[in-house]
């Protein structure tokens, strides 16, 4: 129990922390996204379920994001080869550019999203894990100064792909790497619930 309180707190401090504001121009960004509407929609809406949609993901961590992509930090390849000309200026559009954008939605899957309704709100402290609204938002808006991503509407095939990489260690982004410690303790039933709820989040 104590550790499961010591992990929200850390989580807390870490939203906290995160002051950084996009300086992205979102008209700029739109001259630039021709090529990033191929795979992620010409609204910032994804038709491709593995592909995630960008339209209001939050600016600074789409950013964050690219940054990541370009460095290495988040292997991709393809996303590597799409990013290797962009500057640090262009990121910030790109960025300014899809979170201005309103995501659409989608529809959750009337089997699992009330279990992940209770996880996503409330957390199971039996496997220390705290409530994703705790970061995410309990509209699953995310928290831009803390470039923490929002998830409603977001693809559950995609979410599922992130959390899974996360406890693998196949991804190692986000402050004092939170979500490996909570995808750690997700089982393959939390992350289809949770992913399902936030796919019908409006």
């Amino acid at each position: 129990m104590k550790r499961f309180w010591i992990l929200a707190a850390a989580i807390s401090g870490s939203i906290i922390s995160g002051t950084a504001f996009s300086s992205g121009n979102a008209q700029v960004g739109a001259t630039k996204a021709v090529v990033c509407k191929a795979c992620h929609g010409a609204t910032g809406n994804s038709l491709n379920p593995q592909w995630p949609s960008l339209a209001g993901l939050g600016a600074g961590y789409i950013t964050e994001q690219l940054q990541n992509f370009k460095s290495g930090k988040r292997p991709n390849p393809i996303m590597a080869a799409n990013v290797a000309a962009l500057t640090p200026q262009d990121m910030e559009d790109l960025g300014a550019y899809f979170n201005s954008l309103p995501n659409t939605g989608l529809q959750a899957d009337p089997k699992y999203w009330k279990a992940g309704e209770k996880l996503y709100r409330g957390g199971d402290r039996s496997s220390g894990v705290p409530a994703c609204m705790g970061c995410h938002g309990p509209t699953a808006a995310g928290n831009e100064p803390g470039k923490i991503p929002a998830l409603r509407g977001q693809h559950a095939t995609y979410v599922i792909k992130q959390l899974q990489d996360y406890a693998s260690g196949a991804r190692m982004t986000g402050p004092n790497n939170i979500m490996e410690v909570i995808a750690k303790r997700l089982t393959a039933d939390d992350m289809r619930n949770v992913a399902s709820y936030v796919k019908g989040i409006r």
